[in-house]
This record gives C-alpha cells, structure tokens and sequence, in this order.
C-alpha cells in the first residue's frame, strides 16, 4: 500500500510540536543574521534522528526555546506554512491543528491567533486539497483567568476583538492538553465552567486524559466525560473500569492514539506491539483515529502511524482504508466537510494496491 498516498485525516497534531528542525533553523538564521536572537542552533539543541523525548525532557523544548524563537509574525507564519506543506505533502486531506494560544513580546493572543487563520486561509486558496481548521488548547497548568481567556478567543469575545467573522469560524474546538502531571486526580474539574460553556456555545471539545497514572483517575475520567467531549487523545492507562465507560460510549467519543509518540517517549512498555492500540481495536465499537501528535519532535508523519499499525497489528489494506475513514463524523469541521471527506476518502482497499 502507498500510505502517502492514502487520504488521511489527521485530528491530534500540535502545531508548535509539528514544526520540523530544518524549518526552526531557516527562522533562526534569519533572526541570527538580524541579530535578533541568542538562541542556539535548533540542529544542536534538537538534533536531527534523535526523537527519545520523554516527558521530562520534552515540555522545556517548547517552554524554554521553540516559544523564544517563534516570536514575530515572519517567523510564525513562516513555521506555520511549512507545517500545512509537510502535511499536504503526506496525504492528509482534513487537519485540525491546535495551539495554545500566547503573547510574545512582539504579538498579543489575539494577534497570534489571527496570523495563524490568515495563514491557515492563504495556503488553503492555494491547495484547497487540504482543509485545515484551529484547535485552541487550555493547558493544564493555566488559571480559570487565563483558560477563560482562551475561550474568549475561541468564541470571539476577545476584548481585542481582531479575529473578522470569517477567519474565526475555522476555529472549530477547544482542547485540553500540557504536562499531565498537573492538576492530577480531578483537579481539573476548576475548568468545568470553561468547558461547558465552549460546548454551549458549539464548540467541539478534545481532551488529553491517561497519558501517565496521574491523570487516569476515575474522578479525572468523570470531570472530563462530564464536559461531554467528542474526542479523548491518548487514553494509555486505561484500566478494565475505564474501558468499559468509554465502550458504553462508543457512539460519543472517538480515541485520538499516538503510536511514535508514546513509544518514542517511553509512555507504553514493549515496544510498538504492545501499544494500547492493539487493545482498543479489540473493543467492539470504539473509533480510533490514528494522529502524530508532535511530528517536529518525534519524526513519524501520519502516513508512517499508518505503515506501523499495518505492520505490528497485522491489518489489510482493506482495515488500513477502514481505519483512516473511522474519525470522519468525529471531526469538528460540520457536516459539508464530513460529506466532502466520504467522497474523496478511499472505500475501496484495491484502489490503495
């Protein structure tokens, strides 16, 4: 099977985290030559071929470099654009790309968000094979003040107020995401309002729930399922209990899995063929749509999370064709775009020999 080739929809892909090292280095060297940064060489902080980030050592690469160098309108809608292309060119047809929104010391919120739907909107008019839509991220670790600020974007209550009608209906979710050792045990029930109100107001939520024990507790569990998400993204340490809520919601909720990520950051033991995918699959009914997460990072695009699910969990092309239809109506994009999906998206698995 050519799994470039396959139409792919790609649902849990970070933007920042999906930033390749040859293109941090193009926005260096410009800030270099401009004396705009001192900052080290992305290619010797983030060396090419190494990708064993574990979580301990993963959150300060944004934290305390990538966020530093990507400060300005060039330089964001420069990675921005690079980040559509490097997805274009691997087959996906559909991406939801999410980001937290943040100042800089060039940029408000606001302003950042509007660079990226402008540049989200120009490379669309220019390959309008590739329709990308806007995830904003509260991140675990935020205030109610700064997660309600969040929202205010993704609703287009900004005070600032300079996201046009337009631009702002490509943002089509809210996620929650970040270190997944904060807030642990249902302490994040303290965005519970922020939440509810972004699905009142329409909006689809994606969650990040299980990625360590921390945040796998059933009280955890409960807050989030109460905000009535579509999507939970990575679900890793799943226990009988868990599995057996998320089964009895199999028709609510579909399971964004990363297959690189989790094994390249020692989330999940044993390698690729003891990847809680296996196990998901063998739950009658449950979606799954596959997803890099961090591709910048950890250098598997969407169309290897497909050859690798091929290989270790032994599926035909025409599972593989199944597989890559499954998250359709689980995208936040409205029922046009789930229509255009099931047109172009392969139902026959000897159309992908």
């Amino acid at each position: 099977m050519d799994f470039i080739a396959l139409p792919k929809i790609e649902l849990h892909a970070h933007l920042t985290g999906s930033i390749s090292r040859q293109t941090l280095h193009e926005v260096w060297l410009t800030k270099k030559a401009a004396g705009q940064t001192d900052l080290e060489d992305p290619l010797a902080v983030i060396p090419e071929g190494k990708h064993d980030y574990n979580l301990i050592t993963f959150f300060p690469l944004f934290s305390k470099y990538i966020y530093a160098l990507l400060t300005d309108e060039p330089s964001i809608r420069h990675a921005t654009t690079a980040v559509l292309q490097s997805f274009l060119q691997d087959g996906v047809v559909y991406l939801e790309l999410r980001t937290t929104p943040r100042p800089t010391p060039h940029l408000s919120a606001a302003q950042y968000v509007d660079i990226l739907l402008s540049t989200i909107s120009e490379f669309e008019e220019l390959h309008p094979q590739l329709h990308t839509r806007l995830i904003l991220s509260v991140d675990r670790r935020h205030d109610f003040d700064m997660a309600s600020s969040v929202l205010d974007l993704a609703i287009n209550t900004s005070p600032e107020g300079i996201i046009s009608a337009r631009k702002h209906a490509m943002i089509v979710g809210l996620d929650l995401c970040g270190d997944p050792s904060a807030r642990p045990a249902g302490e994040i029930s303290l965005f519970t309002p922020v939440f509810q109100k972004a699905r009142a107001a329409g909006l689809g939520l994606t969650l990040h729930f299980a990625e360590i024990q921390a945040s796998a507790s059933k009280a955890e569990l409960e807050t989030l399922l109460s905000w009535g998400p579509r999507r939970l993204g990575h679900v890793i340490w799943e226990d009988a209990e868990t599995k057996k809520e998320i089964a009895r919601r199999k028709d609510e909720l579909c399971l964004e899995l990363c297959l690189s990520c989790n094994v390249h950051a020692g989330m999940v033991e044993g390698g690729f063929e003891s990847h809680h995918f296996g196990e998901w699959r063998r739950v009658e009914g449950v979606k799954v749509s596959l997803a890099t997460d961090d591709v910048g990072i950890f250098g598997s695009p969407l169309s290897n999370e497909y050859r690798l699910a091929a290989q270790h969990f032994h599926l035909d092309n025409r599972q593989i064709c199944a597989l890559a239809r499954e998250s359709i109506d689980f995208i936040f994009g409205g029922e046009e775009e789930k229509e255009r999906l099931r047109r172009i998206m392969w139902d026959d698995h000897t159309t992908a020999l």
